[in-house]
């Protein structure tokens, strides 16, 4: 029971550090990355349809993504989508080829960026804070049932810390790892 505890509140406090990294890859730093575009998503047939299904996105060089649309009809939804995102991008369309270049980021822009990228990381933070909550309940609840003993549950509330402490200290070396990111000019 107190490992089936401790196997579930890993595997969620994993999933929480997966999800930040997730997260940070929407954010965007000076250099051209394919994920940036993951979450916008384009009206393709009667249903909305993320970026990468509806053209091939690639990084033509480091501060460029190349959009190439499987239909040339495709292409002004593409760039109307990619111009209404929260993103700061202008596409420049040539014939079938939409090319994307990413604006140097401001000394002020990049300073807001950190800020959003520590925001992202306390969230996840919390998220796994919650996990060790949810699961330090349960071995509670089984100590009043007493299905387990006093001392197993000091045990497990132990193993339960090592493991926040270590999915806290992930979370806190992908927040430093995307900061340098950003700053870096």
């Amino acid at each position: 029971m107190i490992d089936d505890i401790l196997k579930d509140a890993e595997l969620r406090m994993n999933k929480s550090v997966e999800a930040v990294a997730t997260e940070f890859l929407r954010i965007r730093t000076g250099r051209a990355s394919t994920a940036l575009l993951d979450h916008l998503t384009v009206d393709y047939y009667g249903s909305r349809v993320p970026i990468a299904q509806a053209a091939t996105v690639s990084v033509g060089d480091a501060r460029t993504l190349v959009i190439q649309a499987w239909e040339k009809g495709m292409i002004p939804l593409i760039e109307k989508a990619i111009i209404e995102s929260d993103l700061g991008l202008n596409p420049v369309t040539a014939g079938e080829v939409m090319r994307i270049p990413m604006p140097a980021l401001t000394e002020e822009r990049r300073k807001e960026m950190t800020k959003i990228v520590r925001h992202e990381g306390e969230q996840g933070k919390i998220a796994v804070r919650n996990i060790r909550r949810d699961a330090l309940g349960d071995l509670r609840d089984l100590t009043k049932e007493k299905l387990i003993g006093e001392d197993d549950e000091k045990r497990a509330e132990a193993q339960m810390q090592v493991l926040t402490d270590r999915s806290v200290s992930r979370i806190e070396e992908k927040v430093n790892e995307k900061e340098a990111e950003v700053m870096d000019v």
